[in-house]
């Protein structure tokens, strides 16, 4: 039987497909193939409950309690027709499986590579700053600093190979308390690495409001990290961003779909321009939905969304799908698509020089494309 013929992508589609980007909010176990998975657990001799390419097609977070979001301004509708038949398997508990198969520095280094590799080839990605987690727990001798010698290593190659560049960002996990977050914080100082450049709050952000991480915050500032963290994306509320802002000292927001929620708060981030990370794939899959129609709710407000992968291997999409999504469910324009895309040059934690000649690169490559589909 022949399989029917494709359409041809638009050029808006293949525009989107081929433009330069950049993924500032990317988290590292996220990226993880299932291939390279299904060979770390079994050199781990972890014992998983299915092979890793189901369990990765049976991601699929599911909300506890749903009273709290009922009344948002945009809808949230608590429709289940997108959570796979069967079994199902939580973006947290299978992220915990990958850890645990992390048994070698090698694997940290490979894991790397991987993740700007996959970057590279499927979206054309040009720049990549990865959030990390703790030291893997079958590992612990090996500490902060070898972790980030091993992450380094796979990075190095990458850019060797791909012309990339790429950093780290040290999660947060807003579960734990305040004074694991300092010394967090006091790891990145004692060793520092030019690929380090900041911190982000991670996790569930009903897990810890930002407050109880100022001082972490207020350290990391103090010796010119810079700062982001996961906010308004699971409290149903704008005020988390206020105080990631003005409290944290963050440069940009992870996520913060529910900004949305306050009119004196959107006039204020439009104003400033605050940087958003967003995107449109979660695996929550049933919040879905809601999320293209609140990224595209702030983009008409006039803030500045730049897009991002978030959890690409385990979602699974791509930072080219992000885009794709863009272009063909909110009827985004190449004018956005551009600005968008250099936006996250402004963004991202490069040095100055560097984010020059990348924005003047990208600009190049922008110009030239644009010239060849559309004339």
């Amino acid at each position: 039987m022949n399989t029917p013929a494709q359409p041809a992508p638009s050029a808006l589609q293949e525009f989107a497909a081929r433009l330069p980007k950049t993924d500032l909010h990317c988290h590292l176990i996220g990226t993880v193939r299932a291939s390279t998975f299904a060979d770390l657990a079994a050199k781990a001799g972890l014992d998983l409950p299915a092979d890793p390419e189901t369990i990765f097609a049976n991601i699929s977070s599911v909300m506890r309690d749903f009273t709290p979001y009922r009344n948002a301004r945009i809808p949230i509708v608590e429709d289940y027709s997108l959570d796979p038949a069967g079994e199902r398997y939580s973006l947290f508990q299978v992220s915990d499986w990958v850890m645990q198969s992390l048994t070698e520095p090698a694997d940290l280094t490979r894991i790397t590579y991987e993740a700007f590799e996959d970057a590279h080839r499927a979206s054309n990605t040009r720049h990549l700053e990865l959030f990390i987690d703790d030291v893997p727990p079958r590992m612990p001798e090996l500490g902060y600093a070898g972790a980030v010698a091993a992450y380094v290593e796979g990075i190095q190659a990458a850019e060797r190979d791909f012309g990339m560049s790429g950093r780290l960002v040290v999660g947060i996990d807003r579960s734990k308390d305040g004074a694991y977050a300092v010394a967090r914080v006091q790891q990145i100082l004692d060793a520092p690495s030019p690929y380090v450049v900041g911190i982000g709050l991670d996790n569930l952000e009903t897990a810890g409001p930002p407050e109880r991480f100022a001082e972490a915050y207020q350290l990391a500032g103090a010796h010119g990290l810079k700062r982001t963290a996961h906010s308004s994306e699971h409290a149903p509320v704008a005020v988390n961003t206020v105080t990631c802002l003005d409290v944290l000292g963050c440069d940009r927001i992870d996520h913060g779909y529910f900004v949305m929620e306050d009119d004196a708060v959107i006039a204020r981030l439009r104003e400033d321009q605050t940087p958003f990370t967003g995107i449109f794939t979660t695996s929550r899959r049933s919040w879905r939905p809601w999320r293209r129609a609140s990224i595209k709710a702030m983009i008409d407000a006039g803030l500045n969304v730049i897009l991002a992968s978030d959890d690409p291997g385990m979602f699974p999409t791509t930072l080219a799908n992000e885009y794709r999504i863009a272009v063909d469910e909110l009827g985004l324009d190449r004018a956005w698509l551009r600005r968008s895309a250099l936006a996250g040059v402004d963004a991202c934690w490069l040095t100055d020089a560097e984010k020059a000649a990348l924005k003047a690169s990208m600009t190049a490559e922008i110009d030239a494309l644009e010239q060849e589909l559309f004339g």
